[in-house]
């Protein structure tokens, strides 16, 4: 890992958090990252942005300057910040609020021997990446962003069910599918609307855990006839589990949500085949809680810099 390659200074908040004096560039992004450079100009950090030029929130601050190329963006930087996720198609970044097609490979090579943050990576990418000497650190794989993030993707979750369903929670029938950190603060969540809810896994230790909490428990692998008794199907596994095989079961007012990134848990062509009701929420927090999953972001960035740093 790169380590004081670059001269900044650090104030440290009464409170133990970390307050920074730094520059760092912005390229691309959704609203989280918009609400990110906010966050950070905000903070007296100088922000270097480009690819947000139509992020109508940022382009009166003062600490935020809009850039004409990438390479005066990141000429005089630390830090390099990409989107959340970093690419949706493997050769360009993801740029919702700019009109410019930023390859990845140019990137790169402007960002040459830095760090990039982004997130989502692909292993082609890191190749890529490797080629220019830039280091990539996918934010994504961060544990205290990935169980933060659990919150908003739970709470979207239930937006979702709530919106596209005809009865209340209250006592509706739910199935999760897989145990893990969304899983859990799911089940949790459901729980306290008062809806009837089965969690599903594989292994012994997360069935173990299931029951300790009190829910109701099936094997993952056992799942067929039984699924249809459910109102509401939630994926959280990013395997095939719905097959067109087990579909056949689930009843035509069930709502299927599926959670997991690409490819999903949950057949699609099958799905769409027998018309059921079906929803693919892919990065909720974004969605759902901007503001919140920039604050998430921020603090998970501090945390890298310190690392970085020390």
């Amino acid at each position: 890992m790169l380590k004081n390659n670059y001269n900044f200074s650090t104030t440290f908040c009464l409170k133990g958090g970390m307050k920074l004096d730094m520059k760092f560039a912005i390229i691309g992004g959704d609203l989280r990252i918009v609400k990110l450079a906010e966050m950070l100009a905000k903070e007296e950090n100088q922000v270097y942005v480009y690819g947000l030029e139509d992020a109508e929130e940022i382009k009166n601050n003062t600490n935020i300057i809009q850039c004409e190329t990438i390479k005066k963006t990141i000429e005089n930087v630390e830090i390099v910040i990409g989107p959340i996720p970093f690419s949706s198609n493997g050769e360009t970044i993801n740029t919702p609020f700019s009109k410019k097609e930023i390859t990845i490979r140019e990137l790169m090579h402007y960002i040459n021997a830095k760090v990039l943050i982004a997130g989502s990576v692909t292993p082609e990418i890191y190749n890529m990446a490797n080629d220019e000497y830039v280091e990539i650190i996918d934010i994504m794989k961060r544990e205290e962003l990935a169980v933060l993030n659990t919150i908003a993707t739970a709470e979207g979750a239930i937006q979702i069910a709530i919106e596209n369903t005809n009865k209340i929670l209250h006592g509706s029938r739910v199935l999760i599918l897989g145990f893990g950190r969304v899983g859990k603060v799911l089940a949790r969540k459901l729980v306290g609307l008062s809806a009837k809810v089965t969690c599903a896994a594989r292994k012994d230790e997360d069935l173990a855990w299931i029951k300790a909490y009190g829910y109701k428990v099936t094997n993952i692998n056992t799942i067929g006839e039984n699924l249809n008794k459910y109102d509401i199907i939630v994926n959280t596994v990013p395997h095939m589990i719905l097959t067109e095989e087990k579909l056949k079961y689930v009843k035509q007012e069930c709502l299927l949500i599926d959670l997991a990134s690409n490819p999903g848990g949950i057949d699609k062509k099958a799905v769409k085949d027998k018309n059921l009701k079906f929803v693919w929420a892919l990065s909720l927090p974004g969605k759902v809680a901007p503001i919140t999953s920039a604050e998430f972001i921020k603090d998970t960035v501090f945390n890298i810099v310190k690392e970085i740093y020390k």
